[in-house]
């Protein structure tokens, strides 16, 4: 039986989730189908079962001007792996998945209304949802630093990606993951 590579290069098999909360969330199953066509969108939670390379593809794939181009989407990302993995000698699929486990909050804050008032409440952040803001977040880390700049979509994703899985705080994601908590934390 021949092996399934990602992008024909790097094995899934050997990437792991380190963090027990969000790991059933974290599609990382041996067949590849990067182009799933939404077929899991009919149930609420079945996104899970997207490759989470293909939830990254489908969440670049949203901006402006790469509005549903998924074949640019798709190669902005398989060059950003290209540099990552040129960079720090390592997966990326694995620095991709530390990337998310680092970038999602843990706690967040909901408004409850108690009469005529909104009073905030933190609240701890289910594991889908992590995960959906983590790609949200470093996506739109990557938007900002491409947008009308010379760096390229690519160079910005890489970057983006590796500064969050190695948890720089000068990073969009994990600055944006740091307000939500201190947020959360004052609605204790």
């Amino acid at each position: 039986m021949t092996e399934q590579l990602l992008f024909d290069k790097w094995d899934l098999s050997e990437v792991e989730s380190r963090d027990m909360g969000i790991r059933r969330y974290i599609n990382l199953s041996p067949r590849i189908v990067l182009h799933t066509g939404g077929k899991h969108a009919n149930q609420q939670f079945n996104k899970s079962d997207i490759p989470i390379v293909e939830r990254l593809i489908n969440r670049i794939m949203r901006e402006e001007a790469n509005n549903g181009k998924k074949q640019m989407a798709y190669k902005i990302v398989k060059a950003a792996f290209e540099i990552i993995h040129d960079k720090t000698k390592k997966n990326p699929v694995q620095v991709l998945v530390d990337a998310i486990g680092n970038a999602g909050p843990r706690e967040e804050v909901v408004r409850l209304k108690y009469g005529g008032i909104a009073v905030p409440k933190a609240v701890d952040t289910a594991s889908q949802r992590r995960v959906d803001i983590a790609l949200k977040l470093i996506t739109d880390g990557v938007h900002r630093a491409a947008f009308k700049s010379r760096r390229s979509m690519e160079n910005c994703l890489a970057d983006e990606i590796m500064a969050a899985a190695s948890y720089d705080v000068r990073c969009h994601s994990i600055n944006q993951k740091q307000s939500i908590e201190r947020v959360a934390k004052s609605a204790r």
